[in-house]
């Protein structure tokens, strides 16, 4: 048995490099493992895809310290042990959205354009939202949010056209002993903008992912596009 773990970890590995449509493997944290020095990380289970695109002057979600700030809301259905977020700007050009992927009617407007893009900023916000039919809309706005994780640049993805590394990935472990950095039902958010102060601009794929499946997770631009789609589960 151990011969077999081996085996299949050496093949992780080394098939890691191979892009699916110009993007590496989205891989966890969880279960990571050290093989004859190399780290080797098993690919997330369920990966939910969300394409947009940002408009030259484009309003944004929130502005703070001259910064413009958007962001994509995420229902998650169930208590998880892990979850990975990754943005990418531009859209790799022979990467396309499938069926049961996420796209904005702005990207489907722009989807040729694939020199407008930005140096992208994540972070992963938890509420103290649950959903209710009737008060859903009102209480987000009002929510309090808490910053789980956050992240700039990251070497395991693509450089953008400029040549630098500054497409942004992180990885969030539940943490049960703190109510809020555990992974539990709930509305969160993803919020994005640039590092640098100015406008974000241009096409990008977001990618959360999970290591179980999780049906029912939503992904959504607006919180009454959230509350549709739950009103209707």
């Amino acid at each position: 048995m151990k011969k077999i773990l081996i085996v299949v970890a050496l093949f992780l590995f080394f098939t890691k490099g191979i892009k699916a449509q110009d993007l590496p493997t989205f891989d966890a944290d969880l279960g990571k493992k050290t093989v004859f020095g190399h780290e080797v990380r098993i690919p997330y289970t369920d990966v939910r895809s969300y394409f947009g695109f940002i408009k030259p002057g484009m309003v944004a979600d929130e502005e703070r310290g001259g910064k413009k700030y958007f962001y994509l809301y995420l229902w998650i259905p169930a208590a998880i042990p892990e979850l990975g977020i990754r943005m990418v700007s531009p859209v790799p050009k022979d990467l396309s959205p499938e069926k049961l992927d996420y796209v904005m009617d702005e990207y489907k407007e722009n989807s040729t354009d694939h020199s407008s893009y930005f140096d992208t900023w994540i972070c992963l916000d938890k509420s103290d939202v649950l959903f209710n039919d009737s008060n859903f809309v009102e209480n987000v706005k009002n929510a309090k949010w808490t910053t789980m994780a956050q992240n700039d640049d990251s070497g395991e993805l693509p450089k953008q056209p400029s040549g630098n590394k500054y497409n942004s990935l992180m990885r969030i472990s539940s943490n049960t002993s703190s109510p809020e950095k555990s992974l539990v039902k709930g509305l969160y958010r993803i919020g994005f903008t640039t590092y640098k102060t100015g406008d974000v601009k241009g096409s990008f794929i977001a990618q959360i992912g999970a290591v179980i499946k999780i049906p029912g997770t939503v992904i959504t631009k607006s919180i009454e596009g959230m509350k549709a789609i739950l009103d209707a589960k």
